[in-house]
């Protein structure tokens, strides 16, 4: 008996279906008597439905499923917990940054500030007798004056009238100034001198340092003198002889004479 096999192509039977055909092959087989002792292994050998592995391999799916869910959930976990650190640190430095930031702008107000006040101080100028006047001017002639004419200006002031530093200085003179009587000359700041004649009492020593207004001597009649008053000299050293203008001297210093 010749058998014929369909053309086209045929795929291998699946493993259930393989196992469906076995079983209906034994079935006939018990069907006819024909049941031999090879039979009883043959179907020993072949697995159950629940024993084809499918229900395991579920069963692990499910279990791989849920530690790859777990895995993710802590990553993005240790992902927002990272983010939220990293904004942390970052928030924490911006406000260091700020600080120091702030802190140095503080520093360069106090250090401007300073500057500006140490600034004003030195340029800060007054009268050396303030409320008074000048009763005899700058290069005014007369027998009175050795040179033949005055080298400085003079304050109306009173015997006892306190007499203060024009300016910010350092004294280098205060004692007998032979015809200027009891004096003090002080270096200013900015190079030039300022002399004080005539005193009645000196209230300063060489090489202290005076304020603008502070209080040096009081005026008097000392030396050679008609009266009392104040004799006041700019000069561009301290020796007699490098006399400047006193008014035009305390004007561009911003002192109103």
């Amino acid at each position: 008996m010749a058998f014929t096999r369909a053309t086209g192509k045929h795929r291998r039977p699946s493993r259930v279906q393989r196992g469906t055909a076995r079983a209906a092959g034994v079935a006939a087989l018990a069907g006819t008597g024909v049941v031999g002792s090879f039979a009883a292994p043959a179907l020993a050998a072949e697995p159950a439905a629940a024993q084809t592995g499918l229900t395991p391999v579920v069963t692990l799916g499910d279990v791989v499923a849920d530690r790859i869910d777990a895995q993710a959930a802590a990553q993005h976990e240790a992902a927002r917990v990272a983010a939220q650190e990293a904004a942390r640190k970052a928030a924490e430095e911006a406000a260091r940054e700020r600080a120091v930031e702030e802190a140095e702008k503080a520093r360069a107000e106090k250090e401007r500030a300073a500057r500006e006040a140490e600034r004003k101080r030195l340029n800060t100028f007054v009268s050396p007798i303030p409320g008074s006047y000048v009763s005899t001017g700058y290069q005014s002639g007369g027998a009175i004056w050795s040179s033949g004419s005055h080298t400085g200006i003079d304050f109306h002031a009173a015997s006892g009238t306190p007499v203060h530093s024009v300016g910010v200085g350092t004294v280098v003179e205060a004692g007998w100034g032979g015809a200027y009587g009891n004096q003090v000359v002080i270096k200013m700041h900015d190079g030039t001198y300022t002399q004080y004649g005539h005193l009645s009492s000196i209230g300063v020593s060489v090489g202290q340092e005076v304020a603008a207004g502070e209080q040096i001597g009081l005026s008097g009649a000392t030396g050679n003198v008609t009266g009392a008053h104040l004799h006041f000299e700019a000069r561009m050293s301290p020796e007699y002889g490098s006399d400047l203008d006193p008014v035009a001297y305390l004007r561009s210093h911003g002192v109103n004479i």
